[in-house]
């Protein structure tokens, strides 16, 4: 018996070496290696093949979020407010280049095969969206408020094409829209009380159902050696900046705001001077009648309202300023690449990728500071650097009157500061006081911050 069993373990033994096969390292490769033409290639199919998609969220009564597509659904689904980024449908249709945000309403920049190149909704109370008559029947009689992405024609003169009426660039005020064209055309149109059209000021003037769009020649503002190549609205004015980086100004100029010497409103675009007369400017910033303006070496300029001490903190500075003028408090943070200017606060973007702010409002930095007088920045994790991202920095800032924007280098958008329209995009409308990461699907290129409602440029992350 015990023989038997000694013999039954030794068989077992055998067996279990038999399985166990050794393999050179070239088999085990040979083995493990696959047919790679059996190996499906994954190809995501995209929605829509434009390289853009927009994102919209904050106050709809207006319509300037455009999401509604007919009448009839607009009155079944009535929301006030859209709490959280919403992919506009009309950017699933349109290849949009641009956008900008008034307030109340919103402007798209597309290319088209039919020739239009550009569209709005919202609020068109002073004609801001141009003239609008009734497409069928069922729209309604009041057309002050568009519920839908709707073409704004463009006056064209003999020989204009597709081409030249392409957007270069543009921005919205409180109640007008100042758009620039690829062949150098300004196009003004809106509210015009104070000038800010580039136009003479015309008493009494009926802006409601009015089809006036005013052309200016870029050659007109800035001679034909120079060209435009940006333009900044604040509440009631305008601005150009041009290739050789000089500023032009027009509207009102209560707080300064124009930087023209004065506190006067001024219908006719005028070259800017002060400190900047022989700087570079390449970039400006205005919310409200507070501006900012960057030169080439990263010095910081400023002029308007300085009533929170966010142009000057010394104990008898004054609170207009309209000349501009190189700010001292910004000397301390290193080279500024970006700036931002609401209507209490301002925001700088130095070359290291920290964001600071100054003046008074939400600032970013809890509920218990609501003012400093010196730019303080806001820590790198708020924006998402963290031990697996340590390379993540903030690439561009922007804001609205009274919220604050922070884009970093993987498009995520950061957001802080009143939100009683939700238009800060984090689900409620209770304010923000720390910068919160908005919950959109695509990679973050632009924002458009209007009063009560914020539109978002993006790429798809595939």
């Amino acid at each position: 018996m015990k023989m038997l069993i000694l013999k039954m373990l030794h068989g077992v033994k055998t067996a279990s070496v038999r399985l166990s096969r050794q393999y050179t390292s070239k088999a085990k490769r040979s083995v493990l290696l696959q047919d790679q033409k059996k190996v499906k290639n994954y190809e995501p199919k995209t929605s829509d093949a434009h390289t853009n998609r927009v994102y919209v969220w904050g106050f709809q009564e207006t319509g300037a979020l455009g999401l509604q597509t007919n009448v009839k659904k607009a009155k079944e689904r009535y929301t006030e407010m859209v709490h959280h980024p919403t992919r506009l449908q009309f950017s699933n249709n349109n290849e949009i280049t641009d956008v900008t945000a008034g307030y109340g309403f919103t402007v798209y920049a597309v290319k088209r095969s039919d020739g239009q190149t550009l569209f709005g909704s919202g609020l068109n109370t002073d004609s801001q969206l141009g003239f609008q008559v009734k497409g069928n029947k069922k729209d309604p009689a009041n057309l002050d408020v568009i519920i839908y992405p709707t073409a704004i024609q463009l006056p064209r003169e003999q020989g204009e094409t597709d081409e030249d009426m392409q957007v270069r660039c543009m921005s919205a005020g409180r109640a007008h829209l100042v758009v620039v064209t690829q062949n150098g055309t300004v196009f003004t149109m809106g509210h015009n009380a104070y000038g800010q059209c580039g136009r003479s000021i015309i008493e009494d003037e009926v802006y409601t159902g009015s089809s006036l769009i005013h052309r200016i020649a870029q050659t007109d503002i800035c001679g034909a050696e120079d060209e435009i190549v940006a333009v900044e609205c604040g509440q009631d004015h305008t601005m150009l900046l041009t290739k050789l980086g000089r500023v032009y100004s027009c509207g009102w100029g209560a707080d300064g705001q124009t930087g023209q010497g004065n506190y006067y409103s001024a219908g006719q675009l005028t070259l800017v001077g002060g400190d900047i007369e022989k700087e570079r400017i390449v970039r400006i910033a205005c919310a409200s009648d507070c501006v900012l303006a960057l030169n080439e070496h990263g010095d910081v300029f400023g002029w308007g309202n300085s009533e929170y001490g966010q142009l000057d903190d010394s104990p008898d500075a004054a609170p207009q300023i309209c000349t501009p003028r190189a700010l001292q408090l910004t000397k301390g943070i290193g080279k500024v690449k970006d700036v931002a200017a609401g209507g209490s606060f301002c925001m700088a973007l130095n070359d290291q990728g920290l964001v600071y702010t100054w003046g008074y409002g939400i600032l970013g930095f809890g509920p218990f500071v609501e003012q400093t007088s010196k730019p303080q920045h806001l820590l790198p994790p708020l924006f998402g650097r963290n031990d697996f991202s340590n390379a993540t920095t903030v690439v561009s800032i922007g804001c609205g009157v009274f919220h604050m924007g922070a884009i970093n280098s993987d498009g995520d958008l950061f957001m802080w500061g009143k939100n009683r329209f939700g238009h800060l995009g984090v689900g409620h409308k209770k304010d923000q006081f720390f910068p919160f990461k908005a919950a959109i699907n695509g990679k973050v290129l632009k924002v458009a911050y209007g009063v009560d409602h914020t539109i978002a440029l993006c790429r798809p992350h595939l």
